[in-house]
């Protein structure tokens, strides 16, 4: 927390060195948003960012749980008292969601998460899993859809489908490294009903039942990416193409699981740099005539 408050212009320099250091895909990805939102994206990422450090870069869940409580208290100044915050990130968040008209519902939903994530390891279900997308993912799109102007409901719940599905691929695409961080986002009943044990994931064991089950997961998760897609024909084009690559992306590591026989414990499976530049030319092609 600096001793003065920056200068807006400092603020978003701030944010502007974060977003660009500390994850080299967002300057991919904003490169295919709408150029007059660039600061506020920029914005958007570096509280998500932060947020998302502040639950896992540290040392125990109580430390975590009491950052996470201290960065709400700032995330509720910015809003009903944005001339006092002091941190660059709300300094810079602040006029983004004055003049974007940013709710700040997203904001705190996104905390709950990371709050979550300290005490929650197990997830019963799909739908709880679903439920926890609503708030550690859903919130992004929804910033993403009021920063470029869209506030209409049924544009969010489209939206809150395909965040959904990319929540659920990336749990897929990590089991193993969760299971290191001693969290597993495979819901239990599906264990149950597959005969998949803990003590299977621990020890890497790829059996058919865990690959059947798997399966079956990718299969519930790409219906999913289908009912969203309907959200690229409600919004301007420009936007569509980096909504339609998010969506791609997701639908990629999906196929990626599948292409190593839906075992996601001997190894993660990745997106091959070749899948990577098709997804990214494709989307070029669409830019350039949107």
């Amino acid at each position: 927390m600096p001793v003065a408050r920056p200068t807006l212009d400092e603020a978003r320099a701030w944010c502007h060195e974060l977003a660009t250091g500390h994850y080299e895909n967002f300057h991919v990805v904003t490169w295919f948003l709408p150029k007059a939102y660039k600061t506020d994206f920029e914005a958007l990422y570096s509280y998500c960012r932060a947020s998302d450090d502040l639950g896992d870069e540290v040392a125990t869940p109580e430390i975590g749980m009491r950052l996470l409580e201290e960065w709400d208290v700032l995330l509720r100044e910015c809003y009903e008292t944005p001339e006092k915050s002091q941190h660059p990130i709300f300094v810079a968040l602040g006029e983004t969601v004055r003049t974007r008209r940013i709710p700040m519902q997203p904001f705190v939903d996104l905390l709950q998460a990371f709050k979550a994530d300290q005490v929650k390891t197990r997830h019963a279900s799909i739908a709880e899993l679903e439920e926890y997308s609503v708030y550690s993912a859903n919130p992004v799109g929804r910033m993403i859809l009021h920063t470029c102007g869209y506030h209409e409901e049924a544009l969010n719940l489209l939206s809150d489908k395909i965040c959904t599905a990319l929540q659920l691929a990336n749990f897929w695409q990590d089991v193993g490294e969760d299971w290191d961080r001693g969290r597993v986002y495979l819901p239990q009943d599906w264990m149950a009903r597959y005969g998949v044990t803990e003590e299977q994931i621990a020890a890497r064991q790829a059996t058919p039942a865990f690959r059947e089950m798997m399966k079956g997961l990718v299969a519930e998760t790409r219906a999913m990416f289908a009912e969203g897609s309907a959200l690229e024909r409600g919004v301007q084009k420009q936007l569509a193409v980096t909504l339609r690559l998010f969506r791609r992306g997701g639908e990629t590591i999906l196929d990626a699981i599948e292409a190593q026989g839906y075992d996601t414990l001997t190894r993660r499976p990745v997106v091959t740099k070749a899948a990577k530049v098709k997804l990214l030319g494709r989307a070029l092609v669409e830019k350039m005539v949107a």
